[in-house]
């Protein structure tokens, strides 16, 4: 049987996120950082799959930022067999799918990193790594975690996502919404409201709070926190995405792990 002339350090592992911004570019650094740090030795590639991102990098700053297909057909050129392609997303909808697409399109032989929430283990991971940046216990007020949301249908991780995260926090003061799709704000609003809670504090399930962030739940008009102010309840929101938490990342690098275990040595 032919042996393999390559070791696990000679795979490279491409990272893909959606799009970037400028605030994002800090949260993109952050993580780089703990899957450097977590897996020695192994070469990192940064991609970026919104074409409406790179454009206008591209025009108004002249930045050009490669997408996964391009950088693959350029690791395949550069004599590399496999490769582990790992996606970013929150969970594997029609922009995962979409990517394991274009990954298909090399020669490259792959293996796919798994979105942040694909196993039990998974989840509970995730509720864990939220610690920082959930209200303390017995605080009285409400959690809502918002997500993008999905016409996928793994539209219902964000409802197992609540089943988990009241698990582990022990208590029914955690609820999830999204921006669009169900649960809606209008549902979340009043399942809150109904559930007597007088404050809330609203955590963006999103690895990066950008454009939804400002718009949809913190804006002025039409946002979550107008909603929930309207309805007489006190509101809190956290500032960053949920990239910007090591435990995050951490379970996004034993995915890249679990990506190249599978990959026969």
């Amino acid at each position: 049987m032919k042996q393999n002339t390559f070791s696990r350090k000679d795979i490279p592992v491409l990272v893909s996120a959606f799009g970037t911004t400028e605030s994002a570019f800090s949260t993109y650094e952050k993580m780089d950082a703990v899957f450097r740090e977590k897996m020695p030795g192994l070469t990192v590639y940064w991609s970026y799959s919104s074409r409406m991102v790179k454009t206008a990098l591209k025009r108004k700053k002249d930045v050009n930022l490669p997408d996964p297909a391009e950088l693959l057909f350029d690791l395949a050129r550069q004599g590399h067999q496999w490769a582990v392609l790992q996606s970013l997303h929150v969970v594997g909808g029609h922009e995962f799918h979409r990517l394991a697409f274009e990954g298909r399109r090399s020669n490259l032989r792959l293996s796919m990193g798994l979105p942040l929430l694909s196993s039990p283990e998974d989840y509970r991971e995730a509720a864990r790594a939220l610690a920082p940046v959930m209200p303390g216990q017995g605080s009285g007020c409400a959690t809502v975690l918002l997500g993008h949301g999905t016409d996928h249908p793994v539209w219902a991780s964000y409802l197992a996502l609540e089943t988990i995260m009241r698990r582990e926090y022990g208590g029914d003061h955690i609820f999830t919404g999204v921006v669009d799709g169900y649960p809606s704000m209008e549902i979340t609003v009043d399942r809150v409201r109904q559930s007597g809670f007088s404050r809330v504090v609203l955590i963006p399930f999103m690895l990066v709070a950008g454009v939804h962030f400002k718009e949809d739940i913190a804006g002025e008009t039409d946002s979550w926190q107008a909603a929930f102010e309207a309805a007489d309840i006190g509101v809190s929101v956290v500032q960053n995405g949920i990239g910007a938490l090591d435990g995050i990342s951490s379970l996004f690098a034993r995915h890249i792990e679990e990506a190249l275990d599978v990959i026969p040595l």
